[in-house]
């Protein structure tokens, strides 16, 4: 049994990770929805999940599989064609290409398996002819849906009862539903959406039974852990519980459920019904992947983030600094600190990484290689030395022979007294990225 705890949301309480079986863990991600390019917000449950992977792997070894969807029929899809006026294979294409680049530069390993929904039609099909013949779904006028009222347990992973998950929540009104919680599992599809033959007519499926019937073709009927963001709560991951314990009568679809907090922009959630979303695409290229990815490392999974720019500042200049201690040697981690077992406390593992580097800056060459191991085992590093100060350098706009000559401009102002021209060349550098610092009679600079 390993010392891993996670915060599991179906019990509302941290607790140990005990594996169905140890030789075969099974973790099971919710990934895009493959209309728009994906923004930070996104990142964050991408990271986060990647974190989980890694730390799993040093763990369990080759013996674990994960599991990240690709949504790519969904009716936001579909309204995004529309209104850009392109196919619906054009547009998931490309965004599907826009979110793999995103992942490569955030340094997120590659997942055991991405599947995407449009592959698993048939058997989205079965399951819901299943749920039809078991009494757990009704069909009327080319729509299937799921009878809520039929499963006893739901509303137990959002900790709420009918009467109060019927208050203001995101459900799709339609004068078909027996009840107003039920959910589709099939709809009609016209002649100009994406649509498959069905018991029940041409159609499409609902969102929630395609992240059911794909984690179970990879990873069972129960599975160990599933996460995805704290707005999948409900109904996407109420409804994906319903539909796989009914069908398969089970008690449990996954036994550990972990949830991202939110991206907050001035304390608002990001999201795109708002219009304050901040692209991955957009965000590496003002500062690297590494910077972006520390920067979601930095608060608990579990809490909210505020993105701003003092917050990419300061860990882009924390990477800066450690970068001085970066080396080569790439020894196996064969063990995982505490801190970080502990509910994956990245911002306590950071802080135990702040004190390997100090550690390591005073010559202790074996804290130096632990120093590297904590960095990498959270995905940072990927970069050599010599690339993370080239990928720095191309940041800027000016050359490196400009920088020289103002340097040699501002050291001949300094010798001549003039300390009000030489204040100034400082602050046009700083405004055009460069940073200055006298030392031991000369001037180095860096890139802010």
């Amino acid at each position: 049994m390993s010392n891993l705890q996670l915060t599991n949301s179906l019990t509302r309480k941290k607790e140990i990770f005990k594996p169905i079986d140890p030789k075969k863990i099974s973790l099971y991600a919710c990934g895009p929805t493959v209309y728009d390019s994906p923004h930070v917000g996104n990142a964050r449950s991408l990271v986060v999940f990647d974190v989980l992977y890694r730390v799993l792997k040093v763990l369990y070894g080759s013996n674990v599989t994960y599991v990240r969807n690709i949504t790519d029929v969904d009716d936001k899809i579909i309204e995004a064609s529309k209104k850009k006026e392109i196919g619906i294979d054009e547009i998931t294409n490309k965004v599907t290409k826009i979110f793999q680049e995103n992942c490569k530069s955030l340094n997120c390993l590659k997942p055991s398996v991405e599947p995407k929904a449009t592959d698993h039609i048939k058997g989205m099909v079965e399951m819901t002819s299943s749920l039809i013949s078991k009494g757990f779904a009704y069909e009327i006028k080319g729509h299937v849906y799921f009878d809520v009222s039929a499963f006893k347990d739901y509303g137990r992973l959002s900790n709420k009862n009918l009467d109060e998950l019927k208050a203001g929540t995101r459900i799709e009104i339609s004068d078909l539903k027996k009840n107003p919680m039920d959910f589709v599992l099939w709809k009609p599809s016209n002649n100009d959406d994406p649509g498959w033959e069905s018991p029940w007519g041409r159609g499409r499926p609902g969102w929630h039974l395609e992240c059911s019937v794909m984690s179970e073709k990879y990873l069972g009927k129960n599975f160990d852990i599933h996460g995805g963001g704290l707005d999948l709560i409900f109904p996407h991951h109420e409804n994906e519980i319903a539909q796989s314990c009914c069908n398969n009568n089970t008690k449990n679809f996954a036994n550990y459920w972990v949830h991202n907090g939110f991206v907050t922009i001035n304390r608002e959630k990001m999201s795109k019904s708002l219009g304050n979303i901040i692209t991955i695409s957009d965000a590496v290229k003002k500062y690297s992947g590494q910077v972006v990815r520390l920067a979601l490392l930095s608060a608990h999974y579990s809490q909210p983030l505020d993105w701003n720019d003092n917050l990419l500042n300061n860990q882009e200049s924390t990477l800066d600094k450690w970068y001085a201690q970066y080396s080569d040697q790439n020894k196996k981690v064969s063990k995982i600190d505490k801190i970080l077992l502990d509910d994956l406390n990245t911002p306590g593992y950071i802080a135990k990484i702040h004190e390997l580097y100090n550690a390591a800056s005073k010559g202790d060459e074996e804290k130096k290689i632990q120093f590297n191991q904590a960095c990498k085992l959270i995905g940072l590093f990927d970069l050599s030395r010599a690339e993370w100060e080239s990928s720095k350098k191309k940041k800027i706009n000016i050359s490196e022979s400009y920088i020289m000559n103002k340097l040699e401009e501002r050291t001949k102002a300094k010798k001549n007294g003039d300390f009000t021209l030489a204040d100034k060349i400082r602050e046009e550098l700083f405004s055009k990225g460069i940073m200055i610092e006298d030392q031991k009679g000369k001037t180095i600079w860096k890139v802010k």
